[in-house]
């Protein structure tokens, strides 16, 4: 295992760095923060561009071609700098279609991703808040040649934009949660449905979204009717590895402000980072980051090596939640009050460090796959 960066890594990383630090400011994120959409549709269209919508879409799809440990090093990038919008949401719902759908879905579908034409989210929690197969009560019923879908969905990513919504629902009440899982493609203009943005403390543009009597034709199912289960676990597995990505670049920032910070904030006629106390807590901060950094490149390298890593990608995401949300607030409270203003820019990390646990599983519920895994469940 090499888990130093390749050339064409290194390109991609330059590149979006200088892509970000250009057309997305820190200005610009706190507009889009207040901003009904949640996204620039301008910077998305010179993202598609550029290709990251297709990254790791096959070329026969128009699209890059490249490897999931690719696409970790720009979405390290770009945790790294923030980029408010869909990218994400987008590109976990396209797993789910590279791994499950037709050959016509395929086809139908993946060029116009790659090209930034469409917008996708996945449609997973509800009231509960549980992800796993326990949690799936909305229902989709058979009729004729479509399915009815009723039921809420709640925190859904991007809704509000999304052209289509990857729906995960209950078709049939099984001897095990696991079994009468489906997913289906839905459009998201479809009458019956209706979506509220849920106000958050990272202003990430989460969403309700109710399915009244929507109907769905049944060539939009994703998959084998009632064993969508197996695909709801992949996406997991790798967007979990995609936050962690993130997080990662955000950690990056804070622990590089502190550092800098503590060499620029003079008290008692010293730099407060010539303290010990400061400088331990600093130190701890860059070796918390860079074990995250270990523990999600292995994990990734993995995963683009075919390789089972569910034990590693929940390592990964258990670790770098509770990584993110203290180095973020060590990095507030070595700034001092200056760091809780929203002129300020770790604030921005700091709100974000929150959603970030939740995101695709929260700690808890990865270190019970870990505890499964070696054995203890």
């Amino acid at each position: 295992m090499d888990l130093r960066f390749t050339e064409t890594q290194e390109i991609l990383k330059k590149m979006a760095r200088d892509f970000l630090t250009k057309e997305c400011p820190k200005t610009l994120v706190r507009k889009l923060e207040q901003s009904e959409e949640g996204y620039s549709p301008e910077v998305w269209k010179k993202m598609a561009e550029l290709g990251w919508m297709g990254l790791i879409i096959p070329e026969e799809y128009d699209g890059m071609g490249y490897t999931f440990q690719d696409l970790v090093v720009l979405l390290e990038e770009i945790g790294r700098n923030i980029l408010p919008g869909p990218l994400i949401a987008t590109i976990t719902s396209t797993l789910l279609i590279l791994e499950a759908g037709t050959e016509e879905q395929k086809k139908e579908l993946l060029p116009k991703i790659a090209q930034g034409e469409l917008i996708l989210t996945t449609a997973l929690l509800e009231d509960d808040g549980v992800f796993d197969a326990s949690g799936i009560t909305v229902k989709a019923t058979p009729k004729g040649d479509d399915f009815i879908i009723n039921g809420t969905k709640l925190f859904v990513e991007m809704a509000h934009v999304a052209n289509h919504i990857i729906c995960i629902t209950r078709t049939k009440d099984g001897t095990s949660p696991e079994k009468g899982i489906t997913l289906f493609i839905v459009d998201s203009t479809t009458p019956g449905i209706s979506c509220e943005v849920i106000p958050t403390t990272a202003a990430d543009k989460l969403c309700e979204v109710r399915f009244k009597d929507v109907t769905v034709p049944k060539k939009n199912m994703l998959g084998k009717i009632d064993e969508g289960w197996p695909i709801v676990e992949m996406m997991l597995r790798k967007g979990a590895i995609a936050k962690c990505a993130e997080s990662i670049g955000a950690i990056e920032t804070c622990v590089e402000m502190t550092v800098a910070y503590s060499k620029e904030r003079v008290q008692y006629e010293r730099p407060i980072g010539a303290f010990q106390a400061l400088q331990h807590i600093i130190a701890d901060m860059w070796t918390a980051m860079e074990t995250s950094r270990y523990l999600v490149y292995e994990a990734a390298w993995m995963e683009s090596e075919g390789l089972p890593c569910a034990k590693e990608a929940s390592m990964a995401k258990a670790y770098v939640n509770e990584v993110y949300r203290d180095v973020s607030k060590w990095a507030v409270r070595v700034h001092g009050a200056i760091a809780t203003s929203a002129d300020h820019d770790i604030p921005l990390y700091y709100r974000r460090s929150k959603a970030a646990d939740i995101a695709f599983g929260g700690t808890d519920f990865h270190r019970e796959i870990v505890a499964q895994k070696i054995g203890l469940a």
